[in-house]
């Protein structure tokens, strides 16, 4: 186990009121669980900015799939990324509705690039690039 270290912080009442009934419902045991993930969620975000490493990334796009050339459109981004995109997860929700979560892994520059290209295709109805880690730099 980690050497640990204890430290205190000057909070407003109303604000730390206001951190335990969210912690509550999360379901965190205690303060401390849920300020190590803030913290660790900060570092992931500093690892990101900086770009000074690999990171990796989920990118959900919802699109129709008889969207005109759209499903080829995506695998050949897919395809011509292939050294960053690690796998794809193709799921159907109707009749006419496709989810796939294309999971990125590479510089934050390269990630954000590809996530960027797969949710601003004429077709895409949503899609979102979800930030994280490889773990490599955190504690």
């Amino acid at each position: 186990m980690a050497k640990l270290k204890r430290f205190g912080v000057s909070i407003p009442a109303d604000l730390v009121d206001a951190f335990d009934r969210l912690i509550q419902v999360k379901g965190y045991q205690n303060r401390s669980e849920a300020i190590r993930d803030l913290m660790r969620d900060a570092l992931v975000e500093s690892e990101w900015e900086s770009d000074a490493g690999e990171v990796v990334g989920t990118v959900t796009i919802v699109y129709n799939h008889e969207a005109r050339e759209l499903s080829r459109k995506i695998t050949q981004l897919q395809h011509r990324a292939m050294d960053a995109v690690v796998c794809t997860t193709h799921v159907h929700l109707d009749e006419h509705n496709c989810m796939e979560v294309v999971v990125v892994r590479g510089s934050a520059e390269e990630v954000r690039a590809i996530a960027d290209q797969l949710i601003s295709m004429k077709g895409i109805k949503h899609g979102k690039l979800v930030c994280t880690t490889t773990g490599k730099s955190l504690v």
